[in-house]
Formats: C-alpha cells, sequence, structure tokens
C-alpha cells in the first residue's frame, strides 16, 4: 500500500487515538481510510447532485474530510 503523510490539527490527533483507544478502529490508518470512503462517496453524491442540476461550478458543495470524519465519529462515539 502507498505511504502518504498528512497534518492533521492536534484536536483531530486526539480523536483519531481516541477512536483507536476505544477499540473503534484498529489503527490511526484504519481511520484515515474510514474518513476517505466517507469523503469518496460524499463526493460521488455531490458530483451525482451537481450533474442532475446542471451545475458548473461547485467547489461550495465539497465536504472538508475532517468534518466528514467528525460527523461520522460523533454517530460511531465510544461511550
Amino acid at each position: 500500500m502507498p505511504m502518504v503523510t498528512v497534518s492533521v490539527s492536534p484536536e483531530q490527533a486526539a480523536r483519531m487515538r481516541h477512536a483507536v483507544e476505544c477499540g473503534a478502529y484498529a489503527s490511526g490508518s484504519e481511520v484515515v481510510r474510514a474518513a476517505l470512503r466517507l469523503w469518496v462517496a460524499s463526493s460521488q453524491t455531490n458530483d451525482l447532485d451537481v450533474a442532475a442540476k446542471g451545475q458548473q461550478n461547485h467547489e461550495d458543495e465539497r465536504v472538508n474530510v475532517a468534518e466528514l470524519f467528525a460527523a461520522h465519529a460523533d454517530k460511531k462515539r465510544c461511550g
């Protein structure tokens, strides 16, 4: 698997560690992969919505991966 280095905020890093420590994810890499899967799904949904509306510019509809993960983590929160 290719190695990629990313920078996250201290709050994001703490949330990732908590998700791993409480057993919701096996590793930080699993957390990032889950966030990327959500981002891809969101991007595909946004792209379909944009195509259906006939819009050309949809930058404002893109979702920040960190925000998407935070929303997902709130649903999957560990006690």
